[in-house]
């Protein structure tokens, strides 16, 4: 229900990183530091009402330079949030983010909490303002899912999230995402993404393929450099010179953007592959990987091998079906609830200490990888 202009209250004073406790910030902060009415700084933080883009941008740097928290109903609510969970996602509808949701949700509910799954579309200021409203009901876990690039916005942004959650009594969970530090006050659960891509690598080297085209990096995304350097491990374990890989950058993770990325290599080629196999960073690039061969009229796996990464439920059931790597997606949810549950059973002795688990991937071999001369 839309709330009146001014009804909010703040939580306790909050730390900035590696700062002193703040003074508390009051809505009327906000709007003089957005340079804009009180009227208006509730709207944004309401989300009820529409609100120009411009006043939404001002809005939410003020919040985060001042670290503001609303808190509409604290007096109400007080308390209420400390049975929720709550996972941010960059995207509901990829599977990938949805294995994680399920598994937050499936643990949570076994525990008898209530989960609340937030679409952030990969965009900074809506995760800010998710986390400040998970912040404001007090949840008892907020988990971030996810890869991103990690640059010096990102560990601000993150060390301010810890802080903050902490100081309302709340915990931070980051799931495949990078730590900036190791006194950062959250708990971490990761697969082991390097690994997977050495092995898949490995498989490959094995089966006598020596020129391998890597398909799919995003340089600076993270979970895309820990491939990228598993790929690179699994060629220097078989002596192989890394200037001999050919790597071949995408603008996504996309079934598109693999079939554009191969169109360009076939063509600059003649159409006929100086590689035996490609390494696609994820099932969604093999998929179109896997289309630009046959485009070009080429078999899978007789003229090139293909394999991808994250076992799609949709690889099994390619032509050929896809040879992958294997990520426990649910597994990472489920854990990520665990050990917040068993930290804040712990009480507050335990609140400010980093504990992290690693998750291990495996290959599932399938049809889509020949040996070379065969």
């Amino acid at each position: 229900m839309p709330q009146r202009p001014g009804a909010y209250e703040q939580v306790p004073p909050a730390r900035r990183p590696g700062g002193p406790v703040t003074q508390k910030v009051t809505i009327k902060d906000v709007a003089a530091q957005a340079g804009v009415s009180v009227a208006t700084v509730s709207r944004v933080l309401a989300g009820t009402y529409p609100t120009s883009a411009h006043a939404r941008t001002k809005v939410m740097r003020a919040v985060n330079d001042l670290d503001y928290v609303p808190n509409a109903h604290a007096r109400g609510l007080a308390g209420n949030g400390r049975k929720t969970v709550a996972v941010l996602i960059q995207a509901v509808h990829a599977p990938f983010y949805g294995a994680i949701a399920h598994g937050v949700e499936a643990e949570a509910a076994a525990c008898g909490r209530l989960s609340l799954v937030c679409q952030t579309g990969g965009d900074p200021d809506r995760e800010l303002a998710l986390v400040q409203m998970m912040r404001e009901q007090r949840a008892e876990t907020v988990v971030l899912a996810g890869g991103v690039v990690e640059d010096d916005a990102y560990r601000e942004r993150i060390a301010r999230y810890a802080q903050g959650l902490e100081a309302a009594g709340s915990r931070l969970v980051l799931c495949g995402r990078p730590v900036p530090s190791a006194d950062l006050p959250a708990l971490i659960v990761e697969y082991d993404n390097e690994a997977g891509a050495r092995a898949v690598t490995s498989h490959l080297l094995a089966a006598g393929h020596r020129d391998i085209a890597y398909i799919g990096h995003i340089p600076g995304l993270s979970t895309s450099e820990q491939r990228l350097a598993g790929f690179r491990a699994g060629l220097a374990d078989f002596g192989i010179a890394p200037e001999r890989a050919r790597i071949v950058e995408c603008d996504g993770l996309e079934l598109e953007y693999g079939l554009a990325a191969a169109h360009r290599l076939l063509s600059a080629c003649g159409g006929k592959p100086d590689f035996t196999a490609v390494f696609a960073a994820d099932d969604w690039v093999a998929t179109g990987v896997i289309r630009a061969l046959h485009d070009y009229g080429l078999d899978v796996p007789g003229d090139v091998s293909v394999v991808g990464y994250n076992d799609e439920r949709h690889s099994a059931h390619l032509d050929p079906p896809l040879t992958t790597v294997h990520i426990p997606g649910e597994e990472l949810g489920r854990t990520a609830v665990r050990m917040a549950l068993r930290d804040e059973a712990l009480g507050t002795a335990g609140a400010r200490r980093q504990e992290k688990q690693v998750l291990g991937t495996h290959i599932v071999v399938r049809k889509s990888v020949a040996r070379v001369g065969s």
